[in-house]
């Protein structure tokens, strides 16, 4: 996959979204880059930047539907992923 897909990043190399859903029950949500790719995340496999350690989802009270965030993303046997969310 190549980084077109993606639009600008934001600074420290993170990509732009949103996010557009959060299940705080099964702590799974999705958000959407500024080019409108559709993006999972799950915790505990996704980290939030800034979140205090420990607990069972760490930095979930960080993040908020329609929220601007920065991401990352990797790869899981399910596809593409993001890793990292960075509120703003």
């Amino acid at each position: 996959m190549s980084d077109d897909v993606f639009d600008q990043r934001f600074p420290d190399n993170f990509y732009r979204g949103i996010i557009v859903s959060l299940n705080r029950a099964t702590l799974k949500g999705r958000l959407r880059s500024d080019s409108g790719r559709e993006i999972p995340f799950q915790f505990p496999f996704v980290s939030v930047v800034g979140a205090p350690l420990g607990g069972r989802a760490p930095g979930i009270d960080l993040l908020h539907v329609g929220a601007r965030v920065g991401f990352d993303v990797g790869w899981s046997s399910k596809g593409l992923v993001a890793t990292k969310i960075k509120p703003l």
